[in-house]
Parts: structure tokens; sequence; C-alpha cells
């Protein structure tokens, strides 16, 4: 069964760094599009960023571009989330999901990313 593990959260000072990685099984992962989101408390859940099968194109909410990068290892089977220059309001649970088309989409089960000082 798909399996996506997230990994790499925790507490940073404001301008600091993290890296998140989520580790898939269970399905080609080479193959279809990969993607972080997180939710802060009371919010939804919103695109972070994205990277197509092949790690060609990347896309990323205009809150985080330029601070965060979007990368992935096929022989890994792994994406991660690279995120600089962390500012409080990036407080959230991050989510790894993986979406199959035509229907299926899957969540891991979260980080937590707190940036307080």
């Amino acid at each position: 069964q798909v399996q996506l593990v997230e990994s790499g959260g925790g507490l940073v000072q404001p301008g600091g760094s993290l890296r998140l990685s989520c580790a898939a099984s269970g399905f080609a992962f080479s193959r279809y599009t990969m993607s972080w989101y997180r939710q802060a408390p009371g919010k939804e859940r919103e695109l972070v960023a994205a990277i197509t099968s092949a790690g060609g194109s990347t896309n990323y909410a205009d809150a985080v571009k330029g601070r965060f990068t979007i990368s992935r290892d096929s022989a890994k089977n792994t994406v991660y989330l690279q995120m600089n220059s962390l500012k409080p309001e990036d407080t959230a649970v991050y989510y790894c999901n993986a979406y199959i088309p035509p229907w299926s989409y899957y969540w891991g089960q979260g980080t937590q990313v707190t940036v307080s000082s």
C-alpha cells in the first residue's frame, strides 16, 4: 500500500533553516507529481510546493517563493523541502502528498514546523 513518511520538522528560530524529507513506498514514485502542503491552526490546508515526475517543473506558493526549494531523488524514493529564511508565519504541520491520477490523493502523517524565538 502507499505510504508517505515525513521527517525533519522541529523548532527553529526566525531566519533559520530546516529540510523536510518524505520517504515514499508502495507506488511507482518516479512517475508521479509530489507536493508539500501545510496547515496552520485554524486555517485550511494549502499547497506549498510541487514537483513533476521527472523533476523538470516546480511550482511554489507566493508566500514561499525564493525561500523554499522542492526536490526529489528517485533512487531513494524521497522528496525534500528545503526551507530557508523561515518566518513565524511558516509555522504549521507540513504534509507530503502524492497524486496518482485520476482519483487518488495520498497523504503522510505530517511533521510539525514551529518558527519561534
